[in-house]
């Protein structure tokens, strides 16, 4: 059971239709707290077949011709939309208590943003309500054609538990502007904020069915993945996991499916580039959220001439970062622990297998974590650590970081750090990934498209490309020829 403090606070039931039930499915999961290791809660539930199919029947009804939802104004979606996130901001630091439980991050440092991302794509998917238009052909061959972008139906987002709120913002808000209807499945790992979200939803005004959350693990995002009345799929994860998702998307009945599969984003950094600014963007990308975010500037490249003073510069600000390790209640902390033991054990399991391999040597800290010359056929500098550890080498000429820089089989992000704009643009050209920074890495733009080329994904969320990842093009032909 959860601590007397947190009982009241804590929602331990399944949201379907508008109403917190209990989950049929008798398995339970325990969440802790990686900070202390103490319990948060064994009683969050799996949501099993008998709940994904409620879930799944009430989203068809609300999505069904002449409900409440489909015959909604533009003007009356968007203010629905705009009251939830007025709603989130109303409730910011309580949402993003109940993350930071069992996810560890600091409010100040990460928090705060990650709601404020949420909040600010509620808001702006709101204003594209009644702005996403379709397109008209002239009847020069005496037909005129109308092209409408219609809603897919019943969507399912399965978000990780790295950033649960904003994850909700980038999928569920696109999803609702364009009139689906949205199921969203939080992590096992960090499933309390979302659990909580099924007030706000009906405080906000959502009817029945639109807008609901099923806790559960991976047997409950499979469960989903396969349903023959989901129409869609909105997956944030592994590329495993992914992999299985698209597989079972398939398998059902060739459900849309948006994939974004993490990185191992790498920072250029030439030698006409300003020092301090490199160092920053490439520091704060690896420490924030313990570097467990998916375009964390993991691998970081330097050229040869400016070497060593960034690197000095680089290991003097990973030493400052790790004093500000501790509490994430304490507000002077920007650091907090890895979400889990098991992330814990498997992160300490690929620094040791580094140094057991001898791929170069360990910075001052272990957590931050800096290997420098490693090859580049090692599991330190090819996988996706999704922890505070990143690898640190030198390159000479620019078409040789080209080629290293596309050597992954990830693409989400890269970014350039140099003066000259034409080597900027041209690099950035080169770069074989979704996103590329000039002068900055690990960030994204609400208004630009953001999503991975490779194995970091199919789709795009974020901007006006999300739209269009949740909507059909139906073409209507009118004949005026009698």
């Amino acid at each position: 059971m959860a601590s007397k403090s947190l009982q009241g606070v804590l929602h331990t039931q399944l949201f379907i239709n508008n109403a917190y039930v209990e989950c049929k499915n008798s398995k339970k999961i325990s969440v802790f707290n990686p900070a202390t290791g103490d319990l948060v809660s064994d009683e969050i539930p799996v949501a099993g077949e008998w709940d994904v199919d409620a879930a799944v029947k009430a989203a068809n009804d609300a999505f069904k011709l002449g409900s409440p939802w489909r015959t909604m104004s533009n003007i009356d979606r968007r203010d629905l939309l705009l009251r939830f996130a007025d709603l989130l901001y109303r409730d910011r630091e309580n949402l993003a208590y109940l993350t930071r439980l069992t996810l560890g991050s600091p409010y100040e440092a990460f928090g705060k943003r990650e709601i404020n991302t949420a909040i600010q794509n509620f808001r702006y998917y709101a204003g594209w309500i009644d702005k996403f238009s379709g397109e008209s052909f002239p009847a020069d061959d005496g037909f005129f054609k109308i092209v409408r972008n219609e809603p897919l139906g019943v969507v399912a987002g399965i978000i990780p538990w790295n950033g649960p709120l904003a994850s909700t913002g980038l999928k569920a808000a696109p999803a609702l502007a364009t009139g689906n209807v949205f199921i969203l499945k939080p992590s096992e790992k960090a499933p309390l904020m979302a659990a909580a979200l099924g007030k706000l939803i009906i405080e906000a005004g959502f009817p029945p069915g639109v807008f609901q959350v099923l806790q559960g693990d991976g047997s409950t995002g499979a469960l989903l993945a396969s349903h023959m009345k989901v129409a869609k799929i909105s997956f944030t994860g592994s590329i495993p996991t992914g992999k299985v998702v698209q597989k079972l998307a398939a398998q059902s009945n060739l459900k849309r499916v948006t994939l974004e599969l993490g990185g191992k984003s790498p920072a250029v950094v030439f030698d006409d580039a300003n020092l301090e600014n490199a160092v920053e963007w490439c520091v704060n990308a690896i420490t924030v959220n313990s570097g467990q975010i998916c375009f964390a500037s993991s691998r970081v490249y330097v050229q040869e001439g400016i070497y060593d003073k960034f690197l000095e510069r680089y290991l003097e600000s990973m030493r400052a970062k790790t004093k500000l390790l501790g509490d994430p209640e304490n507000v002077q902390n920007s650091i907090g622990p890895v979400v889990d033991r098991a992330q814990f054990d498997r992160i300490m399991s690929i620094i040791g297998t580094a140094q057991q391999e001898k791929q170069g040597t360990l910075g001052y800290y272990i957590e931050p974590a800096v290997f420098t010359d490693t090859l580049p056929d090692s599991n330190i500098y090819k996988e996706e650590i999704f922890g505070p550890v990143a690898v640190l080498n030198k390159f000479k000429t620019e078409q040789e970081i080209i080629d290293k820089s596309n050597d992954s089989r990830y693409g989400l992000m890269a970014g350039v750090f140099t003066q000259d704009i034409n080597r900027a643009l041209r690099v950035g050209s080169a770069f074989d990934s979704g996103v590329v920074g000039v002068n900055c890495i690990s960030t994204i733009n609400i208004s630009c498209p953001f999503g991975g080329t490779k194995e970091s994904g199919i789709g795009r969320e974020q901007g006006a490309n999300a739209l269009k990842c949740y909507t059909e093009p139906k073409t209507i032909l009118v004949n005026l020829t009698y």
